[in-house]
């Protein structure tokens, strides 16, 4: 009985025991460190996924760079391409610029030459005496024959310059003059001193307005602007020879010239 009586406090203690372990058991701390847990494989999802998303942006901008890169090689290799095309242009343009004013020359030169052969001493004997193409003074005749074989025959340019210039001085109201100032200006224009060609050749314009070397100045005043590119100035003064003398030698030769400044 007493063994019985012993047993059973042995087993009720055992099971009180039992419940408050059960009792103080930390569930609670369990559960929270399941829920921290969670969150924390949310937030690394999130996190993983946001660097993925990032990396795909990346590629693509990287692409696009790529793109945009080949492109400008592509613009880059087309522009240098345009402008070694358009530098043989240009240097074409420029060489058919000097073959005309060669040809001029040449015309210009063969013209004169034809003229002086024709008011020469010789051709005088065989003229009236009413003729105006040759001076009676003989030292006139000598002096621009002088000037005129020197540039003809002799090519000494620059002693022509100066021979010519004499003649002005000495004889301005001879009738050599309009050629005398016309000669004067195509050597400076050959020589490259642009303003004072224009000046001789302004004088034959404006003072000689019946000689036949005006339309001849006229197409030198414009070839004058365009080297020193005063386009107006020489579009002006090639419109003015094709108007005023639209048949002569010269006006054919400023008909391309005029159409390269307005086209």
């Amino acid at each position: 009985m007493k063994l019985n009586k012993v047993l059973f406090g042995m087993m009720f203690t055992a099971s009180a025991i039992s419940a408050l372990a059960v009792a103080k058991a930390p569930v609670i701390d369990v559960n929270a460190n399941s829920i921290d847990s969670s969150a924390l494989i949310e937030q690394l999802t999130t996190l993983s996924r946001k660097l993925d998303s990032r990396n795909k942006a990346q590629v693509n901008i990287q692409r696009q760079l790529d793109l945009l890169q080949t492109e400008v090689n592509e613009l880059r290799g087309a522009t240098e391409l345009h402008t070694h095309q358009l530098s043989k242009v240009l240097e074409r343009q420029r060489e058919l610029y000097q073959e005309i004013d060669r040809r001029v020359n040449e015309v210009l030169e063969s013209t004169n030459k034809a003229a002086s052969e024709t008011t020469s001493p010789m051709a005088n004997i065989t003229t009236t005496g009413n003729s105006t193409s040759y001076s009676d003074n003989l030292t006139e005749n000598e002096t621009y024959d002088r000037a005129l074989n020197l540039v003809l025959k002799d090519k000494r340019y620059e002693q022509a310059i100066l021979e010519f210039q004499g003649f002005n001085k000495s004889f301005p109201n001879s009738s050599y003059s309009p050629n005398a100032h016309y000669w004067l200006g195509q050597l400076l224009f050959n020589q490259g001193e642009l303003d004072r060609a224009n000046q001789a050749f302004l004088i034959v314009v404006n003072k000689y307005k019946d000689s036949t070397k005006r339309p001849d100045a006229l197409l030198k005043l414009a070839m004058v602007a365009q080297k020193q590119n005063d386009v107006k100035k020489a579009i002006a003064s090639y419109q003015q020879l094709l108007k005023e003398y639209p048949k002569s030698t010269a006006a054919k030769l400023a008909k391309p010239r005029l159409a390269s400044l307005t086209n």
